[in-house]
């Protein structure tokens, strides 16, 4: 279900452009009377201490005493129905009305829930903007939410291609044989994601279910009978009824698959517990689904019970309870935490760089906590911006109109009070989230015919480390300088790492000279790595002292020297200068980057430099998905408020040259992307020209 009002009945008749400007009027015009209401609430029959009293429609709360009574003045400026609710951790939201004349005690009985999760619960069905016919539907009386969260990746988090190519193996992108044959793939008929069925599918490169699987892969695809599975459903397919956790993503069908993280299942964690190593729903996420009987068809197989962040609904649709894990965005820690062991048969975890025996995959939660913002500016603050255009989460007053406010339709809440389900981040660009979180600053000075650009990069606005999450994610920065229009050459600093991606790459043992496929403007760029590693400061043991410099594992890498192809004739190229020795040479395009419609562009060994967790595998392949990932080699992305410096020389051929810098956000490697025939552009998350 969305968050907490759930109607029996709703009319959309108007669209009001204020849904809290008839709130104030009649708030205004109320006729000034108030009253004190003598409450008693019982918990489980028993007259109870320490229970939450309110009037409905109000910020006031109060407790009830040992004998289980309390007192509330009644507003009767609220707008609506007046009511008197009781609110315990252990029992639905219950009330009864009443009215400013009535002086009898008012008793209300609470009950406990049953705690024990169960397991024959069917997760509810969401809706969307184009379902949302009855009140089975979450979107039938959330419709602002739900169409926010329509929208979010949170909904995709089980049918995004990409997850499902990483986890099968797969390049969805190539449909038939033929494509799927010349790329070097197999064609064999597997599962069809968000299905029961087999059909014919491209299986091309590693992923998890032949990673992790040693019986399967070679012959034919893993996803019929997967034996190790990669825990990814847990967070990526977290509807999937029965079971709880350890389930194969490719279970995902109907509401799991279309959906993802939905609704109902959110709103069904009951806590968060903090200490367990296992994300989602198989232990940090602690569902709690109904199981005991509703007492009348209309509320379903099970009386309704939902968690949110409200501790005033009493509408018996909703079976409302509060948690703080809602405002104070403990919940997000369940998926965005994730401390992973080695997953690769016969491979563990180095014990000296990791004696808990995993590897630190997804920090995000972390990285927040201990950042300046910790416990002061939760996830939602950014993540979940307030939408002051909603009366309250059941939209009242911007589109239901025609039912008075209670506890049916809810009340009034402060305006930006309701926040909107959109989870915008870097998948969401209008959101501008991306292009606020970092600067860029550039400082050249010139010594003879050398100009040294320093360019200084800050994660200034983010409340966690950037980039974060995924850590295929990475940010990239390139400089370069020129002089009336035309570029300087670059001539030594800091460069793009291999994983930036190139057309090409040799090792100091190859032909430098001899480069298949090669064309002429193309450039060979010539990288040395002098032996040092630079110290900087990550999370966890990259940040607080346990690692030195070496361990940190981000060797430096300087640019030796560059030149263009001026002439092919078969594999053997014609430079326009002699290239220098040095440790790796890359061939690169001679387009712009980023390219058109900002398309990505190989650009090692180019002037710059790369923020990234690298997780390396058995082969030593960087830049690997994680459940590949047998050691997090290095880990540089900016922590919160903090800044880092890389150097570049150029030739200089002017007194005053212009300085140009550019940061950007790309959410795969580009080999990956490449492979899997995926779309792959950069976004620009800052730019300078000075």
């Amino acid at each position: 279900m969305g968050l907490f009002l759930f109607l029996t009945c709703a009319g959309t008749s108007g669209h009001a452009e204020d849904p809290h400007a008839a709130h104030a009027d009649s708030a205004a015009d109320a006729h000034a009377q108030s009253m004190e209401r003598h409450v008693t609430v019982t918990l489980d029959g028993q007259p109870t201490a320490g229970i939450t009293v309110l009037q409905g429609g109000t910020d006031r709360r109060t407790l009830t005493d040992e004998r289980g009574q309390s007192v509330v003045t009644l507003d009767a400026a609220v707008e609506g129905e007046l009511w008197i609710l009781a609110a315990h951790p252990e029992a639905r939201t219950r009330g009864g009305p009443t009215t400013l004349d009535d002086d009898t005690p008012l008793v209300i009985e609470l009950e406990r829930f049953d705690a024990s999760d169960n397991p024959a619960y069917l997760f509810e069905h969401p809706g969307s903007p184009s379902d949302r016919r009855t009140t089975n539907r979450c979107a039938h009386c959330h419709q602002t939410l739900n169409e926010a969260w329509h929208e979010s990746p949170h909904r995709t988090s089980a049918s995004n291609p990409r997850v499902q190519d990483v986890y099968a193996g797969t390049a969805t992108a190539l449909a038939d044989e033929q494509a799927c044959t010349e790329a070097g793939g197999s064609w064999w008929e597997g599962r069809v994601p968000g299905t029961e069925e087999t059909g014919p599918r491209c299986y091309l490169g590693r992923g998890t279910l032949p990673d992790l699987d040693e019986a399967c892969g070679s012959e034919a695809p893993c996803d019929l009978a997967p034996t190790a599975t990669g825990a990814c459903a847990d967070c990526h397919a977290p509807a999937l009824d029965g079971v709880l956790g350890g389930r194969d993503l490719l279970e995902a069908t109907g509401l799991a698959y279309d959906f993802g993280v939905s609704c109902d299942v959110c709103h069904k964690v009951e806590a968060v517990d903090l200490a367990s190593d296992a994300p989602g729903v198989a232990g940090r996420l602690r569902i709690l689904r109904p199981s005991e009987d509703p007492g009348s068809p209309m509320l379903g197989s099970w009386q309704p019970l939902t968690f949110g962040p409200f501790d005033d609904v009493a509408s018996v649709r909703m079976g409302g309870v509060q948690r703080d894990h809602f405002a104070s965005g403990e919940i997000c820690a369940g998926c965005h935490q994730h401390d992973q062991p080695v997953l690769v048969p016969g491979a563990s975890a180095d014990p000296d760089r990791w004696p808990e025996g995993t590897l630190p995959i997804h920090t995000t939660w972390e990285e927040w906590s201990t950042g300046p913002l910790g416990g002061v500016t939760p996830c939602q603050s950014c993540h979940m911006p307030p939408d002051p255009s909603v009366g309250n989460s059941a939209d009242l007053g911007n589109l239901l109109d025609s039912i008075e406010p209670g506890m049916v339709a809810g009340w009034y809440r402060p305006p930006g009070t309701v926040r909107a389900h959109s989870w915008v981040g870097p998948r969401a660009p209008e959101s501008g989230l991306l292009e606020l979180a970092a600067t860029l600053d550039l400082a050249g000075s010139i010594d003879g015919d050398v100009l040294t650009v320093e360019a200084t990069v800050t994660n200034a606005n983010s409340g966690h480390a950037l980039p974060t999450g995924e850590p295929l994610r990475h940010l990239l920065l390139r400089v370069d300088a020129s002089c009336d229009g035309t570029s300087l050459a670059p001539t030594g600093g800091d460069v793009l790492p291999a994983w930036a991606g190139a057309l090409d790459s040799q090792g100091a043992g190859g032909d430098w000279l001899r480069w298949p496929g090669a064309e002429v403007g193309e450039e060979i760029v010539v990288m040395e790595r002098p032996g040092d590693f630079h110290d900087y400061t990550g999370t966890g043991p990259f940040g607080d002292g346990r690692f030195d410099a070496a361990d940190k594992g981000l060797p430096v890498e300087h640019l030796a020297g560059s030149a263009r192809v001026v002439s092919v004739t078969g594999d053997a190229v014609t430079l326009d200068a002699v290239l220098p020795p040095g440790d790796r040479a890359y061939r690169l395009t001679a387009a712009a980057w980023p390219g058109e419609d900002g398309e990505a562009i190989g650009q090692a060994g180019r002037p710059g430099f790369a923020f990234a967790r690298l997780l390396v595998d058995l082969d030593g392949a960087a830049m690997v998905p994680h459940h590949r990932a047998v050691d997090v080699a290095s880990d540089n992305p900016l922590q919160p408020g903090r800044s880092w410096t890389s150097s570049h020389t150029f030739a200089a051929t002017c007194a005053s040259p212009t300085l140009g810098g550019v940061l950007l956000y790309r959410d795969a490697p580009l080999d990956l992307a490449a492979e899997r025939r995926w779309s792959l552009t950069d976004r620009i998350v800052a730019e300078v020209t000075r």
